[in-house]
């Protein structure tokens, strides 16, 4: 085959994969804007045009690199490309090679062609769907209030009929479960957590009817299925390579932790839903300004202007709007919901400052301090404050919900300068705030976060003696052995949280050592929805409350699988010995959750076949 630009050699021989090659120094011909930009700022941005496109450097797996200026840059993926347009051979536009500076070559080649396009659509829909299979399959069982749905599903239920969280008697459970479910008290209840979970509960509670356990559960198991799709979109985007995708979205449909969360009506479904979605507009929303960024950038440098203050607008950030409502709603299922909008909106900014560095702004510091980090401050927390405000809407309309007389009941106490429905609202947080920092009700589960991350004191939501306590001949017609076990436990595929907890290193070491950026963003989320807990040991907690991060879990333990593939600059004996490993440790993973899969989802199973699943003491 003829090497021609238009047809560049594919790096690997695989057909429809371009090699990035440097851009040809031609004696006598025009400077590069963006090089001759680049030598006339100041000391610092200069370093910076010339350093990493990210916090930490837009580094590709595949090893491209840059040439600034006329020498290779060997810290940043290549800013010169092939051309843009088929069927030109001059050089790309200034435009093209501040995006390969921007966001890297891999990620302007993803879904390219036909077959990745194809790929990043049908790869996630398929473990889509197998996680649904595994989350929607006799989701009903057991017909009971597991764990924490005593509290979440009935309250959803009275919301429903009465508008507030309403009080129920001693021992309402087995009436409930038995299909009596109007024996609710007219007191409003003390709800320590905020509506919007208990109104997506309440949602499938109304299609599917409130007397049906498959009703109370639809809506997590929705989440859960839906998190799977975006876990497998987001990592194709964050890693550049549609692979990588499937690859996450196949283990989070396969994890236990994920499993039971989707098949149990609790909250901390809701939050990790939000969050994840929040994460992913992010995404876009880096993608989408640093695209803007590149055109207003280049109009400025092929007009022979200097990238100053007011030089390049990014307008109005959509996807970070909608990013700040994600998290309104996250924090309006679960207060820890604000730890996700601050450790967000911090990397946020953290692209945008990077962003402008690698573009050679003069003072981006600054630039991003005043055009970015300020505005973006204050619309996310004014947006997610709002949209949070905005799910107390029925709590506003409804007179008998808990406190909402307070205000007209204490007047002169409280904060004077707010209206009496504020007032009231704002007194009923100082309460939920002082439960949830004193709360230290002894429980068998009850699991420090240091353990958390390898699944060290799973919680057991569902062990009912009823099972276990049959007689022989009742036993053995159940589940053919004489004592049976039926049991929901909230526990991790082991396989991949002890990876995943051992990828948690190595994806330290890359950011620190190698400053790459999609190792940050991996871990962001372990530090917003794991490391605030460190501070609150004193309490009450769940190992099950690890669900929120699970997905950074898996993004991070997926970073590392990409490098352990390797690159396209490995040789083939290196690459091959990295899919085995790989494809090894991924059959490994789907024996293994096919073998929990029954206590994750209360099969009735002999008890000597329980016990086998107990593989630490900690765990019984």
């Amino acid at each position: 085959m003829t090497t021609t630009p238009e047809h560049p050699v594919p790096a690997d021989d695989t057909p429809g994969v371009p090699r990035i090659v440097p851009r040809p120094t031609v004696p006598g011909g025009p400077p590069d804007p963006v090089a001759e930009a680049g030598r006339h700022q100041e000391p610092s941005a200069r370093h910076a045009a010339a350093g990493p496109a990210d916090a930490l450097p837009d580094r590709s797996l595949h090893g491209d690199r840059a040439v600034i200026g006329g020498r290779v840059d060997h810290r940043a993926p290549a800013v010169d490309s092939p051309p843009s347009e088929p069927g030109t051979a001059g050089p790309a536009s200034t435009e093209r090679r501040l995006l390969g500076r921007l966001l890297g070559e891999d990620r302007l080649q993803l879904g390219a062609g036909a077959h990745d396009r194809l790929w990043g659509w049908l790869g996630p829909l398929l473990v889509t769907v197998l996680a649904g299979v595994a989350r929607f399959a006799d989701l009903g069982r057991p017909h009971a209030l597991v764990f924490d749905e005593t509290y979440y599903v009935k309250q959803a239920y009275t919301l429903l009929k009465v508008g507030y969280e309403a009080r129920w008697p001693d021992n309402p459970n087995p009436a409930f479960e038995a299909g009596n479910l109007h024996t609710f008290l007219t007191q409003a209840d003390y709800a320590v957590h905020p509506p919007v979970g208990k109104w997506l509960i309440a949602f499938g509670m109304q299609l599917f009817g409130p007397a049906s356990s498959f009703g109370w559960r639809f809506s997590v198991a929705v989440a859960g299925t839906l998190a799977v799709w975006m876990i497998a979109r987001i990592a194709r985007r964050l890693f550049a390579s549609t692979a990588l995708g499937v690859i996450a979205g196949g283990l989070f449909a396969v994890d236990g932790e994920a499993i039971v969360h989707s098949r149990t009506g609790l909250l901390d479904q809701f939050v990790m839903f939000f969050a994840l979605a929040a994460f992913g507009a992010l995404l876009l929303d880096r993608e989408q300004s640093r695209r803007r960024l590149a055109a207003g950038a280049a109009r400025v440098i092929d007009a022979g202007g200097e990238l100053g203050w007011s030089s390049v607008r990014l307008g109005v950030r959509w996807w970070r709007v909608t990013a700040a409502v994600l998290l309104g709603l996250c924090i309006g299922t679960k207060w820890s919901g604000i730890y996700f909008l601050a450790v967000f909106g911090v990397l946020s900014v953290a692209w945008d400052l990077t962003a402008r560095r690698a573009i050679g702004q003069r003072r981006w510091a600054l630039t991003t301090l005043g055009r970015d980090a300020i505005p973006a401050g204050l619309a996310m927390v004014t947006i997610a404050f709002a949209t949070y405000l905005a799910t107390w809407t029925v709590w506003f309309r409804t007179p008998g919900a808990y406190m909402r007389q307070w205000a007209v009941q204490h007047p002169g106490e409280g904060a004077q300068w707010l209206p009496p429905a504020l007032r009231s609202l704002l007194q009923y947080h100082a309460d939920m705030w002082h439960f949830h920092n004193t709360l230290q009700t002894p429980h068998p589960y009850a699991a420090s976060p240091l353990g958390w991350l390898v699944q060290w004191r799973p919680t057991s939501m569902y062990y009912p003696d009823s099972v276990s306590g049959l007689d022989a001949t009742a036993s053995q017609a159940l589940c053919g052995s004489d004592r049976c076990s039926q049991a929901i436990t909230s526990l991790g595929n082991p396989l991949i949280w002890w990876a995943a907890t051992a990828a948690i290193v190595v994806a330290l070491v890359w950011l620190v050592r190698r400053y790459d950026w999609r190792a940050g963003a991996a871990l962001v989320g372990i530090g917003a929805g794991w490391l605030p807990w460190l501070g609150y040991a004193h309490r009450t907690i769940f190992t099950f409350y690890s669900i929120a991060f699970a997905p950074w879990m898996v993004l991070t333990l997926t970073f590392v699988i990409g490098i352990v593939l390797g690159t396209r600059d490995d040789d083939a004996r290196r690459r091959r010995l990295g899919r085995w490993w790989v494809g090894g440790f991924l059959v490994l993973v789907v024996l293994v959750s096919a073998f929990f899969y029954p206590i994750w989802t209360a099969q009735v199973v002999p008890y000597w076949f329980w016990r086998l699943h107990m593989w630490l003491p900690s765990w019984i």
